[in-house]
């Protein structure tokens, strides 16, 4: 949803495009950047009915337009992804599907979850996870209390600093002690304050991983 969150989608599919591809090489994409302002912090059934439209529409658009595939490039909005696929008729790539079977793939069967509120405690997304034989951590509200706020009050901004990534260290080091074997980054921005390919556990980023889906189908 943010611009912030675009950029990396756009970024990461074409450079996973070219790499196999050739280094001249661009995904054709149609891209539909939508206002935040209305769609952030969403909390009542009211708010959320609204984005479901609002994303509904988008899709619809973008299928008309001649997409043959679409990506919703926010986790948090996957909790209204029955109502954009079944606005259209082209494959609605679910996130949460993609991390869960590149986490099968990869042997790990317990996990922690790094998101926004709404991802990490309600079960939208941690159910997909769970289909594909993935456990999940309880979520600690204190530690869902300081992620929602850095990923709202910073990343969703453009900012990354050290404080941030330090309290995600902090984070990875405890949840890996009470028994996570991997995390999933369910934010698009978090790949701004967290390590991707050197950290305490093994990193499955959300965004890169849907990314790579995309690519998969782009390329057939």
């Amino acid at each position: 949803m943010s611009w912030v969150s675009t950029r990396t989608y756009y970024e990461d599919i074409n450079q996973l495009v070219q790499a196999r591809t050739s280094k001249v090489a661009s995904a054709p994409l149609l891209i539909e950047s939508l206002d935040f302002t209305d769609l952030i912090r969403l909390s009542t059934a009211e708010q959320w009915a609204h984005a479901a439209d609002v994303l509904a529409d988008s899709a619809r658009r973008l299928e008309q337009a001649g997409a043959t595939a679409l990506l919703i490039g926010a986790n948090s909005m996957h909790k209204v992804y029955d109502k954009v696929a079944e606005a259209v008729s082209v494959p609605v790539i679910h996130i949460a599907d993609a991390v869960g079977a590149k986490m099968k793939d990869a042997g790990v069967t317990n996990a922690t979850l790094l998101g926004t509120r709404n991802v990490v405690m309600e079960s939208f997304y941690r159910k997909r996870l769970i289909a594909h034989g993935v456990s999940l951590l309880p979520p600690v509200v204190e530690e869902v209390d300081a992620m929602d706020a850095i990923i709202y009050d910073e990343l969703m901004l453009g900012k990354a600093s050290r404080a941030a990534e330090r309290t995600f260290k902090t984070m990875l080091t405890n949840m890996g002690q009470r028994g996570a074997k991997g995390a999933v980054l369910a934010c698009t921005e978090l790949d701004m304050v967290i390590d991707v390919d050197a950290n305490v556990l093994p990193i499955f980023d959300g965004t890169r991983i849907h990314a790579q889906a995309a690519v998969d189908w782009i390329l057939g």
